[in-house]
Parts: C-alpha cells; sequence; structure tokens
C-alpha cells in the first residue's frame, strides 16, 4: 500500500477536525467549525491543495461546510463512526492497486496466476486495519498538548 501524500493531508485533517467536535457539544456537529486556512497552517498542507481535499471529504459525506465569516468545516458523523478507511478511500478510491487498477482487476495467467490472490490478501489485511480504526481511536492516542 502506497499513502500519497493526499490520504496523508486528508487523516491529518480529519483528525483536526474531530478534535475540534471533540472540544464542544455532543462530538457530532456540536463542536467548533474549522476553517480551512486554518487547518492547512496548522497541519503544515498546502491551503490549494487542501481545499480539494476538503471538496473529495465533503462530496463522500464525511464533512459538511458553512459558508460566511463563521464558517468552516465539520464532520457529519461522529469520530467513532469514521474509519480510516473512508477517508483513504473518499480521496484515493481503492486501498490497493496493482498497476493502477484495483486488485480485484488484476489478471494473471500462467506461472504468475497466484499473484491474484496475493493482491486480494493484501487488499483484505489493509482493509481489516483501516476499517478498525476510527478517528476516535486515534484521537485516543493523541498527546494532549496540540
Amino acid at each position: 500500500m502506497f499513502v500519497s501524500a493526499r490520504s496523508d493531508y486528508a487523516l491529518r485533517a480529519m483528525l483536526a477536525v474531530a478534535a475540534a467536535a471533540s472540544g464542544g457539544g455532543d462530538g457530532d456537529r456540536g463542536g467548533e467549525l474549522v476553517k480551512a486556512a486554518s487547518l492547512a497552517e496548522v497541519q503544515d498542507i498546502p491551503l490549494s491543495f487542501l481545499q480539494s481535499i476538503l471538496l473529495d471529504l465533503r462530496r463522500a459525506g464525511l464533512l459538511h461546510s458553512h459558508r460566511g465569516a463563521d464558517g468552516g468545516y465539520a464532520l457529519t458523523r461522529p469520530p467513532d463512526e469514521i474509519t480510516v478507511g473512508d477517508v483513504l478511500r473518499a480521496v484515493g478510491g481503492s486501498l490497493t492497486t496493482v498497476r493502477g487498477l484495483p486488485a480485484e482487476r488484476a489478471g494473471y495467467h500462467g506461472v504468475a496466476a497466484g499473484l491474484t490472490d496475493v493482491w486480494l490478501a493484501v487488499h483484505g489485511a489493509i482493509a481489516t486495519v483501516v476499517d478498525s480504526t476510527t478517528l476516535a481511536n486515534l484521537l485516543a492516542h493523541a498527546p494532549t498538548t496540540r
């Protein structure tokens, strides 16, 4: 599995928004809205790149945005209901690719026929880890100082 800068930035942004959400209200929509510029600065992510990532996360239903001077981004669900896998799929598609194709579409013949099973097993192992790890799990291991 290759973790792209886009995927890394998306997870960092989602964790920052989740941390803001847990700071107030019910952990769902009750927290503070986080501005894209603030996320970019705190997480050291280029703003133009982050805005594209936030759009993908919004389209995937993981974030919602509010316009205006008091606007920003908030989670659509509590942090314990959003997995690392949700975020990775939202910004990168398939978790595992072989020559740019999803693992299940990698086809081989002859002596290499067994590779399909290997790539599917790798995909399954990765999915097991990222789909069982939530934003809340990661926040629980975060240092208390920011």
